[in-house]
């Protein structure tokens, strides 16, 4: 390995890095919103005793389990407040991402390049993230987590486009991976970090995850270079100079035929993924089990996912392995529903479902690479990433029913959901083995050739 490629390796790694500060900022709320257990002062309290909730019990007869400031609930008095309050954060950081992906998607084809979008990104996302541990109530903590989700909308799809356009073509698909590998290793560092620090306050979960977010993005801007197809387009194309010229790539993703229905049937099947992917460990306290051992089983379940997808994508058939995984996650998410079988096996089966639409989610995101050309890759799958956030937007809302009413509302819809949505991929054109294209004529040409509509 020559001097150039050494670098163009470890440049695509550490762009690659992006995905466990993507991670730990989708799942932190799991633990900093987390549901805190109470208890009554005197065992001989009958009234406190018999109470499922202590909204309306005296303050000297019950207490917090774990100290108040652990927790979100407590600390911020939203016990009382109703699910859908207490699960508020979470859905404003979702819709931040839903929003801060269609203003900020188009800008990594046009203006600002990827590069300078993933670090202006990461910065936005971990300076929010950071100023969240400064809330004093729960609409100054909305706002944050609004304005973190805006800056988090573009980090997984920058940094995958980037990292493939950086590597050398015999590493893309190892390279593509290691972004999956990232994200598992931050979704696994959370329950870590989360119990280390389970009698301190839930603010400094906030600061131990965003301040190494804050100084990568430092490292990216001085140590990562643009994508070369990238500046090789802005190079042949005097169009691309200004902002006005920000939402042409979006104006080629739709006014074109056949790349409108590809992206309308992959943004489709990316919802019910993004709601099941999102809602299963949000909804994985409902079980009954220890929370942050559950977190580990579902990470475990994500790293599995991540070696099984590095070691099978250049095997598997993007389009039928996408209908089959999930199939089998809509199967198991609705066997958790079923109250014959034993916590245990529900646990199983929702470590099941977590696996097949984690893998599932993998496996389009690099379908999404390699179904749209250059000029307009990363607004597309910025736009397939939105489709997956709005899925996650929606899964607060169900898991919060389901911890009201009963698990069908949060399992079972995630596995009719992505049941459904799973079989709009049998309408895309397969890309297994297939090369990337540049533009839009060479599309073309490759859809004229294999007969693809």
């Amino acid at each position: 390995m020559d001097k150039s490629s050494h670098v163009q390796l470890v440049q695509s790694l550490i762009v690659a890095f992006a995905w466990a500060f993507d991670a730990q900022q989708a799942f932190i709320s799991v633990f900093t919103d987390a549901d805190p257990a109470w208890r009554c002062l005197k065992s001989t309290d009958s009234i406190c005793q018999a109470a499922s909730n202590p909204c309306n019990l005296g303050a000297d007869t019950w207490s917090w389990v774990s100290p108040s400031h652990s927790s979100t609930i407590s600390d911020l008095a939203l016990n009382c407040s109703g699910k859908a309050l207490s699960s508020l954060p979470t859905t404003a950081f979702f819709i931040g991402c839903l929003i801060g992906g269609f203003f900020l998607s188009t800008l990594a084809d046009s203006v600002l390049g990827r590069k300078k979008l993933l670090v202006l990104s990461c910065i936005i996302m971990s300076i929010a993230g950071a100023l969240s541990a400064l809330s004093p109530n729960i609409w100054v903590y909305c706002t944050l987590r609004f304005v973190s989700g805006f800056g988090r909308s573009v980090v997984g799809t920058c940094s995958l486009v980037l990292c493939s356009e950086i590597a050398k073509e015999k590493w893309r698909d190892g390279i593509s991976m290691s972004c999956f590998f990232f994200y598992t290793l931050g979704f696994l560092s959370l329950p870590g970090i989360a119990y280390a620090g389970r009698r301190s306050s839930w603010r400094l979960l906030y600061l131990w995850t965003c301040a190494p977010a804050f100084v990568y993005a430092i490292l990216v801007h001085f140590f990562v270079e643009e994508s070369p197809r990238w500046l090789s387009m802005q190079k042949h194309n005097n169009k691309a100079k200004g902002i006005s010229q920000a939402f042409s790539s979006i104006k080629k993703l739709v006014t074109t035929r056949s790349t409108l229905l590809k992206l309308i049937a992959i943004m489709l099947a990316s919802s019910g993924i993004g709601m099941a992917f999102i809602g299963m460990p949000l909804s994985v306290s409902s079980l009954g089990h220890n929370l942050y051992l559950s977190i580990v089983y579902n990470a475990l379940a994500d790293l599995s996912t991540s070696v099984a997808t590095f070691f099978l994508m250049v095997y598997i058939n993007r389009r039928i392995s996408l209908v089959v995984l999930t199939m089998f996650c809509g199967i198991a998410s609705l066997i958790c529903v079923l109250r014959v079988i034993s916590s245990k096996i529900q646990l199983a089966a929702e470590v099941i479902s977590f696996f097949c639409v984690g893998m599932a989610l993998n496996v389009i995101l690099v379908y999404g690479v390699e179904l749209f050309p250059t000029c307009v890759r990363s607004s597309a799958l910025s736009l397939v990433k939105q489709a997956i956030t709005f899925g996650g937007a929606l899964a607060p809302i169900f898991v919060a029913e389901g911890r009201r009413r009963s698990k069908l509302w949060s399992f079972g819809v995630f596995g009719i959901v992505v049941i459904c949505c799973g079989l709009f991929v049998v309408f895309l054109p397969e890309t297994k083995g297939k090369d990337l294209t540049d533009n839009m004529e060479e599309e073309n040409q490759n859809e004229n050739s294999t007969g693809t509509p």
